[in-house]
């Protein structure tokens, strides 16, 4: 069988925005952008699909110009959900191992896991991430990689992140009904961190704040390991509606004013500086103050930013042990917004960068893939290419390739079926070890990645018994 290409696909379903990123790895690691297609986001509110067939039709328009950009065909998606039905818990659990002369292996994490998927919810709520903090072994605290140690009690606590079925089951449902398969999970802020953050910051301790169009999703990490996350039900939409209500324009004027002369930071403003707005159907022309402007949006991104330093204060920024010393980084739509730095470091009297995407991409990549507006879909296709999806095919490869494959309703068999098969072959031998020993010695990613399949298959299996 012919060798494909690891081909990574994300999905960013957002409040204002559609965005469908293909990309692969290049010969230096860094990430190739191969195709971008963007659409309105027609039926999404705060990060919930609230009408399933304008959303699909965003989803198409999107995937549409992603394939033409980038002659390679779609087959499966990862997602990023996001939304204010979002909430998380902190969790702790343990095993009694029956051979404690035994190593711990793989299958005693898998068995934690399944307990820890037990956990009783809310009614209507599933566990989306269950993310690992430590792990102790016979009492043994601090440990962070279990494998290969011995021990007869072992014990974890972890950070699980949950949602409401229904609306993730509607993203799914978006999703297979564009015509292209669900092949992942996952919640937007950890995509974005993974595109905008260094491993030093999260050693070290940082806030990411992702301001969206819909929600400002926020995800603490200290010491490697995600420690909070949270979603904040306010975006840039309100500022927008905020500079209507109090400029009474059109909407698409106050986001123009927002975008071009927006300003977080009043003071930088003088009074006499007036921006002219043509009046509708031959109305007189609106004057309106840059100074009143900056105001209007001051006072709304004051407090979101108050309501994310919540958040941070609940989970203890404070303490010696908890302290978040590379400080936060803003990314997101919002982030473009001018003196936003300066504002957040003025609220929260912490060390403030805007986060890019550029450091995990090639060289020559676009400038616009590398603003924090696409940081999200950056991290989902990396995402994508760590679970060594083939979520995309040249047309041509495509073309031939179909044929073979006549009448079979579930695209996600083209992509399923070479994983199998390309483990025997001799050429793919050195890959897949590799594979293999990271999925073997990486409890983390043993966690991430098991959670992450049992979750899409269950999402799967209820679309396809709802058909």
């Amino acid at each position: 069988m012919e060798y494909r290409e690891n081909i990574g696909v994300g999905l960013d379903i957002g409040t204002t925005k559609i965005v469908a990123m293909i990309g692969k790895k290049n010969e230096y690691g860094k990430l190739q952008i191969l195709g971008l297609g963007k659409a309105k986001s027609l039926g999404v509110s705060r990060g919930v699909v609230n009408n399933i067939t304008q959303t699909i039709q965003s989803i198409q328009q999107a995937i549409l110009e992603a394939e033409e950009n980038s002659g390679y065909k779609i087959n499966d998606v990862v997602v990023g959900i996001a939304g204010q039905h979002i909430r998380s818990i902190q969790s702790t659990d343990y095993i009694i191992r029956s051979n404690p002369e035994e190593v711990i292996s793989g299958n005693d994490i898998q068995t934690l896991i399944d307990q820890v998927n037990r956990l009783a919810m809310l009614p209507g709520e599933e566990i989306i991430h269950v993310l690992p903090q430590e792990f102790k072994i016979d009492g043994q605290a601090g440990i962070k990689e279990p494998i290969g140690m011995y021990g007869g009690r072992l014990e974890a606590s972890f950070h699980v992140v949950v949602g409401q079925a229904a609306s993730i089951r509607n993203v799914g449902r978006c999703v297979q009904s564009s015509g292209i398969e669900l092949s992942g999970l996952t919640l937007e802020p950890l995509a974005s961190s993974d595109a905008v953050l260094s491993q030093e910051e999260k050693e070290a301790g940082v806030a990411l704040i992702d301001i969206g169009g819909g929600t400002t999703d926020l995800a603490i990490f200290k010491d490697g390991i995600i420690r909070h996350t949270a979603v904040i039900p306010f975006g840039g939409n309100v500022i927008t509606e905020d500079i209507k209500e109090g400029c009474s324009i059109i909407e698409k004027q106050a986001e123009l004013l927002k975008v071009k002369f927006g300003s977080a930071w009043p003071g930088e403003n003088k009074d006499n500086e007036i921006v002219s707005i043509p009046g509708l159907r031959g109305r007189e022309p609106k004057e309106i103050s840059l100074k009143n402007l900056s105001k209007i949006i001051h006072a709304r991104v004051v407090e979101i930013i108050e309501q994310v330093f919540t958040e941070i204060k609940n989970y203890g920024h404070e303490e010696p042990r908890k302290k978040l010393i590379a400080g936060i980084v803003l990314t997101g739509g919002g982030a473009q917004l001018n003196h936003i730095k300066q504002l957040v470091e003025y609220i929260t009297g912490m060390d403030t960068r805007i986060g890019y995407p550029n450091e995990h991409l090639a060289g020559n990549s676009a400038e616009e893939i590398s603003s924090p507006l696409f940081a999200t879909a950056v991290g989902l296709v990396m995402n994508s290419l760590e679970n060594k999806t083939q979520s995309a095919y040249k047309i041509e490869m495509k073309q031939n390739y179909k044929p073979q494959h006549n009448h079979i309703p579930a695209q996600n068999v083209s992509v399923e079926e070479p994983k199998q098969t390309e483990e025997p072959q001799i050429e793919e031998v050195k890959y897949t070890r590799k594979q293999e020993e990271k999925e073997v010695e990486t409890t983390e990613s043993k966690i991430k990645k098991s959670f992450f399949d049992k979750y899409v298959d269950k999402i799967k299996d209820f679309l396809d018994n709802a058909e």
